[in-house]
């Protein structure tokens, strides 16, 4: 697929959710995603990388477009915006990232949602959407996340996802200027799993 492909309305990918549905940036969004994030900047930066001083900018905008092709080209991430499916507002966005094949088979979620629709079920609905694409259609293995140990919403609804905390990371990633320590959470796939042979018996 090339890269215009992607980033027209003609690539067609669409993952729908409860209550919302998922698809690739356009050139379109660039308005309602500058707002949104503009808007949301207080209620986000505290959980997510210094934004560059040129971050809401179209040319910013642009350059995460063909970015997002790219990856998505090479099979290793999956970046969608997220839309209420009532009246198809932009909500957040989510991306399966850092997709490792092989013996490996797995993928890494994060997710944003705009300040004035959080605690709305948006962002949970969308997890649940990218997890039936990430086993379904990439027949993936497992998937991972990660957050602040502060973010409580953000554990819970990792959590009413269906992923289990699985540990401590200490100085994890880079958030807002600091290197954080965050709790890490994995969810393998029921339907591989059910394919998998039962541990010690010949086949």
């Amino acid at each position: 697929m090339a890269l215009l492909d992607w980033i027209a309305p003609e690539s067609g990918l669409r993952v729908e959710g409860e209550g919302v549905f998922l698809r690739p940036a356009r050139n379109a969004d660039f308005e309602a995603w500058r707002e949104l994030r503009a808007a949301s900047r207080d209620f986000l930066q505290p959980w997510e990388p210094t934004w560059p001083a040129d971050d809401l900018s179209r040319a910013a905008f642009r350059r995460r477009l063909t970015a997002y092709a790219r990856d998505r080209e090479a099979g290793t991430a999956y970046p969608f915006f997220v839309f209420r499916s009532s009246d198809e507002a932009l909500t957040g966005g989510i991306t399966l990232s850092n997709v490792r094949r092989g013996v490996a088979q797995m993928g890494s979620v994060g997710y944003w949602c705009g300040q004035a629709f959080a605690r709305q079920g948006q962002t949970l609905a969308a997890v649940r959407a990218l997890t039936l694409f990430s086993f379904r259609t990439l027949a993936l293995h497992r998937l991972e996340a990660a957050c602040l140990p502060t973010n409580e919403p953000s554990r819970k609804l990792l959590s009413r996802a269906g992923f289990a905390e699985e540990g401590y990371a200490k100085a994890y990633l880079k958030i807002n200027g600091v290197w954080r320590d965050h709790v890490l959470f994995g969810l393998v796939s029921p339907l591989r799993a059910a394919l998998e042979p039962d541990q010690g018996v010949s086949v």
